[in-house]
């Protein structure tokens, strides 16, 4: 079944964050890539202690100078620019919550409350409206998802929130050019 979308105005989108709970944790990063191949990456500074998994598998990879979490509200809302993108993300459970938290669900610019659509895509419903399992592109099942799209994951680290948007563009892109 071929996809086809509403607009090519998308911004790809991943976080990593402190902890799963969305009332304690906060962002530790933040990766956008525009259809354009336009990059934004920021690490944010966090006061909450991480997680034992975090500090396993996400924080080695932070490597970064930290910003404030108003200087990173800023740079998102400059990076959205005045298009009124429509954000994809593949854990929207998990992304949109710290993203909200994060720059605030009542922000201002213009007539809109976000610097973005406030609409956020979920890239594992397009895969299960097109008969793919979305749990198929999670991290421990994402070896034959990628393999099925032709990903060539050696150019990306996991759970690296930039790369971790890279890829999702790219499999995006695969997904709709399929059929």
């Amino acid at each position: 079944m071929q996809i086809k979308p509403y607009t090519d105005n998308l911004i790809f989108f991943d976080t990593e964050f402190s902890s799963l709970d969305p009332y304690k944790g906060e962002v530790l990063s933040i990766g956008m890539v525009k259809m354009n191949g336009e990059e934004l990456y920021l690490e944010v500074e966090c006061k909450e202690e991480p997680s034992e998994w975090v500090k396993e598998n996400v924080v080695p990879l932070l490597t970064q100078p930290k910003v404030s979490r108003e200087e990173a509200t800023k740079k998102i809302i400059e990076f959205a620019g005045k298009e009124n993108s429509y954000l994809v993300s593949y854990v929207i459970e998990f992304d949109a919550p710290f993203l909200y938290k994060l720059i605030g669900v009542t922000q201002k610019k213009g007539n809109r409350e976000f610097p973005y659509h406030w609409i956020i895509l979920d890239f594992a419903s397009m895969l299960f409206s097109i008969g793919k399992n979305p749990g198929s592109f999670a991290s421990k099942d994402k070896n034959a998802m990628v393999k099925e799209l032709g990903i060539d994951m050696s150019k990306y680290k996991e759970h690296h929130a930039l790369d971790d948007a890279k890829m999702l563009k790219e499999a995006y892109l695969k997904l709709i050019s399929e059929g």
